[in-house]
């Protein structure tokens, strides 16, 4: 049996331990890093007397193109939301979303007046919201 995608999906390392080890995987965390600082998301200090330290996990993807071969690396830094308390830690729990009827008729508008279209990725797009609570998380190892 052939398949379409011939790398393996162990290339998607499954600790941040392993991921530290290999120079592609450290560059895309850092790069991940770098975006958050860029943005003004978090600034490193140390955290108060008894406030709650929200832990972390990184998530790691391949992302690939059509033809099954790779496009890029991605890491995320993801707070364990679960670890929050309301009232304290955050007040809301939505986040604007496009829904899919919504890009079903902008794409039938494009479609019927022949207008070109294209693609666009926003990175770090989630960093675009604004958080209102003080929110304190654990530093990642390593960095």
């Amino acid at each position: 049996m052939v398949t379409k995608h011939p790398l393996p999906p162990s290339l998607e390392p499954t600790s941040v331990t392993q991921a530290l080890t290999d120079p592609q995987w450290r560059a895309t965390m850092s790069s991940e890093l770098i975006a958050l600082m860029r943005h003004d998301t978090w600034h490193l200090v140390p955290p108060p007397k008894g406030c709650n330290i929200i832990g972390y996990k990184w998530v790691f993807r391949v992302k690939r193109l059509a033809d099954g071969s790779i496009d890029r690396f991605k890491a995320r830094l993801v707070a364990k939301g679960f670890n929050q308390r309301p009232g304290l830690d955050y007040t809301q729990t939505s986040s604007p979303v496009v829904k899919p009827v919504t890009i079903h008729t902008i794409l039938s508008v494009d479609v019927m007046h022949g207008w070109p279209l294209h693609q666009l990725d926003v990175n770090n797009a989630f960093l675009h919201g604004n958080l209102t609570e003080e929110v304190y998380m654990s530093q990642p190892p390593g960095f």
